[in-house]
């Protein structure tokens, strides 16, 4: 890196650079209000990103035929890894999942010593629960810690009888697990119970804010947190991102009525996209609606009006 200089590790505010990776399939979903929202979210990601200075990749390209689904984030993590060296965390984040603290940051300096950051809880990891990890949403430091850990966790991930098989053992293995093929985050928790003295002292199980936010719990509590909260806490107060885990609204399959999915998804979609626009003066009419007004005239004296709208984690005033 010393030899390149015009690709420096560091950003404009000399931050460890991270590369946000996020995607869909190749072609169109099967419904098309699966398109209309995955637009949003990739829209609502860029916000984030522009706002703190993060890169961005978006990919639709399968770039193993043996690796699709879910397994996909593998091979383009380590592509890009080998790709932007001058980067120091691939941050995946599945395309359903919303930033919903816009002004909320990454506490990178707690991962001094790590290499893997992923939600979950510990205690669940010991009874062997195959929802003890959330591999939706995972930040993986650029070394060779990381490059060795994604050829380990691919092995369960060729689709054919290498993923059937694996699937059963998943299941025979995992506390509460349904039988189905071998999955990235069954296949994640196995691994790292498995082989724990390789892995587990380089993990960081993030509890202290929603690096993963499941949806059902927090979609009809967004007004009550305008009240009594601020954006900037990334916790149950505010949460950080809302995944919509089981909500495959690109798909003919989903665990949660598709009605229900896409109100909820509008809403935290809303939800954060207010605080982008109270930067301009406007905010959505309600977290139900597309439409805005305005609620502050931040053109009238722009100059005085700059530091009030750029503070991200100040209250919420009533309109």
């Amino acid at each position: 890196m010393s030899r390149n200089p015009e690709f420096p590790s560091k950003d404009a505010q000399g931050k460890p650079k991270i590369l946000l990776v996020t995607g869909s399939p190749p072609g169109p979903c099967d419904n098309p209000m699966g398109d209309h929202y995955l637009l949003k979210a990739i829209k609502n990601k860029i916000d984030y990103c522009r706002l703190h200075g993060v890169e961005i990749v978006y990919n639709t390209a399968h770039l193993d035929p043996e690796l699709t689904g879910y397994w996909s984030k593998i091979p383009i993590a380590r592509r890009l890894m080998l790709a932007h060296p001058e980067v120091e965390w691939i941050w995946w984040v599945d395309s359903d999942a919303i930033f919903t603290d816009m002004a909320f940051e990454l506490p990178l300096s707690r991962y001094e010593g790590k290499n893997l950051v992923i939600h979950g809880y510990n205690d669940l990891l010991e009874k062997r629960s195959w929802i003890s990890l959330n591999a939706g949403i995972f930040l993986l430091r650029n070394c060779q810690w990381s490059l060795d850990l994604l050829d380990a966790w691919v092995q369960m991930g060729p689709k054919g009888p290498v993923r059937v098989e694996a699937g059963k053992l998943l299941t025979a293995s995992l506390t509460g697990r349904p039988q189905f093929d071998a999955d990235d985050q069954s296949s994640l928790i196995y691994m790292l119970l498995t082989e724990k003295d390789k892995w587990m002292d380089k993990v960081h199980v993030e509890r202290e804010f929603y690096l993963h936010g499941f949806w059902t719990g927090l979609v009809d509590k967004y007004e009550e947190m305008m009240e009594k909260h601020h954006p900037g806490l990334g916790d149950d107060r505010w949460p950080f991102i809302t995944h919509f885990v089981g909500c495959k609204t690109c798909g003919r399959y989903e665990d949660y009525p598709l009605d229900r999915c896409l109100t909820s998804m509008e809403r935290a979609i809303n939800f954060a996209d207010n605080q982008v626009l109270r930067l301009y003066g406007f905010q959505h009419r309600s977290l139900t609606s597309p439409k805005v007004r305005r609620v502050t005239n931040r053109s009238q004296n722009p100059l005085e009006a700059k530091e009030a709208a750029l503070k991200m984690d100040a209250r919420f005033d009533s309109p």
